[in-house]
């Protein structure tokens, strides 16, 4: 005779621990092995059988029965380490034990995220605070779900060889930009903040993106729009250092770079979609926070080796403190933030109506458990 016995194992589903035990027919020895279980006595194999009822009930038991949705969040340029949240999200199966299929991308044309997701045809994106804002002035109905970096990555960079430590160092000076609007006006604040009259005491010069190599070559003496956690990690890994001012240290009220973007149409006929989204989302960046080289890793594996790796692995420890909250979840966006910015945007005529704060922005979702 041979004694009962149970096949036992255990998972991680939906943030907790299971143990599923399966009963072993009494009468017949068996032994486990790496492809499952194979009876002996009568050499009945049902292993297939078992696993396939094993893995059935484990896939219904993690998304509590819930249908797979299938979801696309365009990002807001090519993945880089401010999306390492994302990814180990992706990886990791955390969008998965939330019932979502995630598709992230890079759109062909990045400036037209908030669009694609206005219209619907994306569910979610990674947009800017700004052009947020410009977007819904001109009727594009987006909201921000999460503000994922919290700080302006916008800065004023010039070669530590060259003097410029301060904003009125520019008086008289040559400083590139990308020739994007918000960028003017930032610039114009942090002369004023130090002292000068504004753009009238700087020559500006439209270097469209290629900021890094207008100020290496000395096209320039200074630039406006490169992010403090990227051109000027590029800049130094060529041998190059770089004095950095940072927009909110520098008169321009503190905003939110990089936010998390959905319709106005998903936030009132899918919350249940974007709460899952976000849960799973803010599992992903807690865990980049404590450990952001694991974040880079996982971001290799995703782009096949594509990134550069000397910069998003030092930039990634830049951006981790970025993406805490203090002791609000990930994504939580400040109200006075958002009124002070929108202030300052129609002070300096980027807005030419009134724009509603409160219907730009949410924290419904970062607030569920």
């Amino acid at each position: 005779m041979h004694t009962l016995v149970a096949y036992t194992t255990e998972t991680w589903c939906c943030g907790s621990r299971k143990v599923i035990s399966y009963p072993i027919d009494s009468q017949k020895p068996f032994r486990i092995r790496e492809t499952g279980l194979k009876m002996i006595g009568r050499k009945k194999i049902w292993t297939a059988t078992l696993l396939v009822s094993i893995l059935a009930f484990i896939a219904v038991g993690c998304q509590g029965g819930k249908e797979t949705i299938s979801v696309k969040l365009a990002l807001d340029w090519y993945p880089n380490a401010n999306h390492l949240g994302l990814y180990i999200a992706k990886e990791k199966g955390y969008f998965g034990l939330e019932g979502l299929d995630v598709t992230l991308y890079t759109p062909v044309d990045p400036t037209t995220v908030l669009q694609t997701v206005g219209s619907g045809a994306d569910d979610f994106g990674i947009s800017y605070q700004p052009d947020l804002m410009l977007a819904r002035a001109q009727g594009v109905p987006v909201v921000s779900i999460a503000g994922m970096v919290k700080h302006p990555l916008n800065s004023i960079m010039a070669l530590r060889s060259s003097g410029i430590t301060r904003p009125r160092d520019l008086v008289g000076k040559k400083v590139g930009y990308p020739g994007i609007p918000t960028n003017e006006p930032l610039l114009d604040t942090m002369l004023k903040f130090d002292g000068s009259r504004g753009l009238a005491d700087v020559e500006l010069v439209n270097v469209k993106f290629d900021l890094a190599p207008a100020l290496i070559s000395g096209t320039v003496d200074a630039i406006v729009g490169a992010y403090w956690t990227h051109e000027s990690i590029l800049m130094e890994n060529e041998g190059y250092q770089i004095n950095i001012m940072r927009a909110e240290e520098w008169g321009v009220p503190d905003y939110y770079e990089l936010v998390i973007v959905v319709s106005e149409d998903a936030v009132k006929r899918r919350p249940d979609m974007i709460e899952r989204f976000m849960i799973a989302t803010r599992r992903g960046y807690e865990e980049a926070v404590s450990d952001p080289q694991m974040g880079v890793d996982i971001l290799l594996r995703a782009t096949r080796g594509e990134i550069d790796e000397a910069i998003e692995r030092p930039g990634a420890e830049l951006l981790a403190p970025l993406w805490q909250t203090g002791n609000s979840p990930f994504g939580y966006q400040d109200t006075a933030r958002w009124e002070s910015f929108a202030q300052w945007m129609k002070e300096n005529q980027l807005l030419s109506q009134n724009v509603s704060v409160d219907a730009a922005f949410t924290n419904r979702f970062v607030q569920s458990d």
